[in-house]
């Protein structure tokens, strides 16, 4: 396989801090509207009622760091119609500005919710890997800013080698769709891709 940078997480580590949110948006003075790193909280799991008191009975809940999944199959390049968006040697996924118009088809066609309009530019925008740390061999911002130390970055057959080929857990999409080079520990309750019972119950 040709190389693919990808992003890890391990998402029993993760507690929503938003510490590698804040970072990346630091990183890239994003204006207060945009995030190109955002933070899904999922929960599940009931309530019984007994002698007047709620007990809860397999309630569960955790975190999800989300950016750009840099897609081994990128819809977003995909239907994109002026070459604006494509994918590096490397496999990350950029946007040509001097040839984005703002169309916003990239944003519609993304399952990830990882594009967004910049209304000061008129164009699209969207993680970048950090592409100018990366040359100077240094990491993504936001996973030095992870103080749990749950995020990491690598050549995806690498994590995959590392940590396993899980990649779709409740409740991003499944991962057929667009191929996300992206690999995660599953929290201990979380369940496959479509097969959960829980709901997003704050995403920033």
């Amino acid at each position: 396989m040709a190389k693919q940078l990808a992003f890890y997480l391990n998402a029993g580590a993760c507690v929503g801090c938003k510490a590698c949110m804040i970072a990346c948006k630091d990183k890239n003075a994003l204006p207060v509207e945009i995030n190109f790193r955002h933070i899904v909280e999922y929960e599940g799991g009931s309530w019984m009622f007994r002698d007047g008191f709620a007990i809860p009975c397999n309630v569960y809940g955790y975190s999800i760091s989300l950016s750009c999944m840099h897609c081994q199959e990128p819809a977003c390049v995909e239907n994109c119609p002026t070459g604006a968006s494509f994918k590096r040697e490397d496999g990350v996924v950029l946007i040509d500005q001097a040839q984005c118009i703002g169309c916003r088809y990239c944003e519609w066609a993304c399952p990830y919710g990882a594009r967004h309009y910049n209304e000061a530019t008129h164009t699209m925008t969207k993680c970048s890997f950090c592409q100018d740390l990366l040359a100077k061999g240094e990491n993504p911002a936001c996973v030095d800013a992870c103080v749990m130390r749950a995020l990491d970055f690598g050549d995806l057959s690498e994590l995959r080698a590392k940590y396993g080929m899980v990649n779709a857990i409740e409740p991003l999409p499944p991962s057929d769709l667009t191929k996300p080079a992206w690999v995660v520990t599953p929290h201990p309750d979380a369940a496959r891709s479509g097969q959960g019972t829980g709901a997003v119950r704050e995403e920033i």
